[in-house]
């Protein structure tokens, strides 16, 4: 992953997130105990007693001495990418200029406002040029090349009025928010002629305004809805993605040439099941009467475990009835209907919870606290789930429209993954994630290799925020831990290196073991963030319900299985491949495509829309870039 060095060093490239977690003495716990987030100790207490007086940039002889250095002298430190206020796109005004040629099929113009209806287009095209109008860069391209050529007519204006094609197309953009976008950003005004006004020239005038405004709009709309409004990449650094191009060219002669035109602008809407889900969602939660349906509420003030006794179990029947899958509901259907407001937490029940805390992603253990608690209620009102679908729209317009009949797909904010092939879903687990400190990017790759028994390369990020503390109070620490050190490529002792000196030319990694750091192997999508998903030694993380823990890479809970699944493989045949020993890559016979994703609400493999708390925040940030789209979208000219 990609960091800011806070001194006089360049960015440095990093892997699998900034290292924000402190440090502890040598003496007292290991680095994989600090990386598993056993214990946490304060920096501050590490070095002030124990580094002699002195001043900046003294240097001690060799063995990395730690005299004469200053006490008071910073540890440098890295950090990760920030959010962004969000900067809109410069919208630009249209060249309006060569939209006044006179020359069209079937008309000539009439300069001597007669009101023959034979120069209607000409006359009212001689007004295009007086019209004003703003759009961003591609939208103002395609209205030039349109309006620019003599022969193309006019598409939304008739005569002296629009026609039913600009009707039609403005019920699509007022109805906008079907597909999670904002009618706001299409707002059109339908002209104001006054029938009695005998000047032509004002009719011709306000309504080649208004066909200029209308195309714009409908442009703006069509790339919207492909390639979604705002730009992933400006939200944050934690963004990465190649923004998609949308071919406007055609859209206007299509529009005009289409005998529906309200179907050809609406089915520019992505219609791939994850959208069709999201949508169908949306329609329904804002059909629930405006937010206030019945919300079933679960109070307990304490854990409850199977065979324990609540008042609240009348409606934890009640709300998982409500809230379970159909599938749970169906195997569960004699539980659900011979329950009679027993307050006994019995077999039966506990078997409901557990199945649902399953399909839920949550431990499956039947104990009742405030995330199961929060899944088997909704968890959000209509109104924060109806935002958590807008962005989630937004956000999968950025994916290609057809993730692939095979594919994986990790959900940070539900701590999952999941392994799609021949169009359907065939593996899932539970992951570990990047902690708030060191995020898990959001972007899309290939999945490339599975290494087995691998190396751990320390990432700089970690050298400097975490293992500078210890090597500067023991410059023997990483040997004594058998990792491997390199500086400019050349195997070193730790104790040779001179720790107050630039990490930029050093190298960490830690060979193969029972303790590596990556486990029994990772599975690699090369991106410019070195995230990958892999192994690890912390299994009783897998146990808690928010995983946001790791340093930015992704941990599975059942590594083996998903290298058997890339690879097209058995569980039996990775085994094997762990058990050499060796270290040692292979590649997968077809790459598949990776979506390190960020939804806070999305469809299960039942089409079920399940709703995750949004860990990071990054919703809000989605939320300020609407807002600030829309504000710049509507200025005045």
């Amino acid at each position: 992953m990609t960091f800011v060095l806070k001194s006089a060093a360049s960015a440095l490239a990093l892997s699998c997130g900034v290292a924000v977690m402190s440090a502890a003495p040598a003496h007292a716990y290991t680095l994989m105990d600090m990386l598993r987030g056993d214990r946490q100790r304060s920096q501050s207490t590490i070095f002030m007693d124990q580094m002699p007086p002195g001043r900046v940039g003294q240097r001690g002889g060799a063995g990395g001495s730690l005299g004469g250095l200053d006490p008071e002298a910073p540890l440098p430190k890295v950090s990760g990418p920030r959010y962004y206020t969000y900067k809109t796109e410069t919208l630009q005004f249209v060249d309006t200029g060569r939209f006044a040629d006179p020359v069209v099929t079937g008309a000539v113009a009439d300069v001597s406002g007669s009101g023959d209806a034979s120069a209607e287009p000409a006359v009212q095209r001689r007004f295009l040029a007086q019209a004003k109008v703003r759009a961003n860069a591609d939208v103002a391209k395609a209205l030039e090349a349109y309006y620019g050529d003599s022969r193309n007519p006019l598409v939304w204006v008739e005569g002296n009025q629009i026609n039913d094609r600009a009707k039609s197309a403005m019920l699509v953009l007022a109805d906008a928010a079907v597909v999670g976008l904002d009618p706001a950003d299409y707002a059109v005004q339908t002209p104001d002629i006054d029938p009695a006004n005998p000047d032509p020239a004002f009719r011709d005038r306000a309504l080649t305004q208004f066909e200029l405004d209308l195309s714009a709009k409908v442009l703006a709309f069509v790339q919207d809805t492909v390639r979604g409004r705002v730009d992933p990449n400006k939200i944050s650094g934690y963004h990465d993605f190649q923004r998609k191009v949308v071919n406007l060219a055609p859209v206007l002669k299509l529009a005009r040439l289409s005998p529906d035109v309200g179907a050809y602008i609406g089915s520019r809407s992505p219609d791939s099941p994850q959208f069709q889900a999201l949508k169908a969602e949306l329609a329904k939660l804002r059909a629930a009467d405006g937010g206030n349906e019945e919300r079933i509420v679960v109070s307990l003030d304490k854990l409850l475990r199977p065979g324990e006794s609540s008042p609240e179990i009348a409606n934890i029947v009640k709300a998982i009835g409500k809230h379970g899958s159909e599938t749970l509901r169906t195997d569960h259907a004699a539980t659900l209907a011979a329950y009679a407001g027993s307050i006994d937490y019995s077999p039966d029940i506990v078997s409901l919870v557990e199945d649902f805390q399953k399909e839920r992603g949550l431990k499956p253990d039947g104990v009742i606290g405030q995330a199961t608690v929060r899944a088997m209620t909704g968890g959000d009102t209509n109104a924060s789930k109806i935002d958590k679908l807008v962005v989630a729209m937004e956000q999968a317009r950025w994916l290609p429209e057809d993730l692939g009949s095979r594919y994986v797909m990790i959900n940070q904010p539900a701590y999952m993954v999941y392994y799609h092939n021949d169009g359907k879903e065939q593996l899932s687990m539970r992951v570990v994630v990047g902690g708030k400190n060191n995020q898990t990017y959001f972007f899309d790759d290939e999945i490339e290799t599975v290494e087995f028994n691998p190396f751990w390369g320390v990432p700089q990020s970690i050298i400097i925020n975490e293992m500078l503390p210890k090597l500067r109070s023991d410059p023997n620490y990483l040997d004594q831990l058998g990792y491997e050190v390199e500086v400019n490529g050349h195997a070193v002792a730790s104790s040779s290196v001179d720790w107050y000196g630039s990490t930029n030319n050093v190298s960490v990694r830690q060979p193969p073991s029972s303790d590596n750091a990556l486990g029994e192997l990772k599975i690699l999508f090369p991106n410019s963030h070195a995230i990958y998903m892999h192994d690890t030694p912390s299994k009783s993380f897998f146990k808690r319900d928010m995983r946001a823990l790791s340093h930015g890479c992704v941990r599975l809970a059942n590594p083996r299985a998903m290298a058997a699944a890339v690879l097209g493989t058995t569980v039996d045949d990775v085994a094997k491949q762990i058990a050499s020993g060796q270290n040692h890559a292979v590649r997968v016979p077809q790459k598949i495509p990776v979506y390190v994703s960020y939804f806070t609400a999305w469809p299960n493999k039942d089409g079920v829309v399940e709703y995750f708390d949004d860990v990071y925040g990054r919703d809000a940030y989605v939320d300020k870039a609407f807002d600030a789209t829309t504000k710049a979208r509507g200025a005045q000219i």
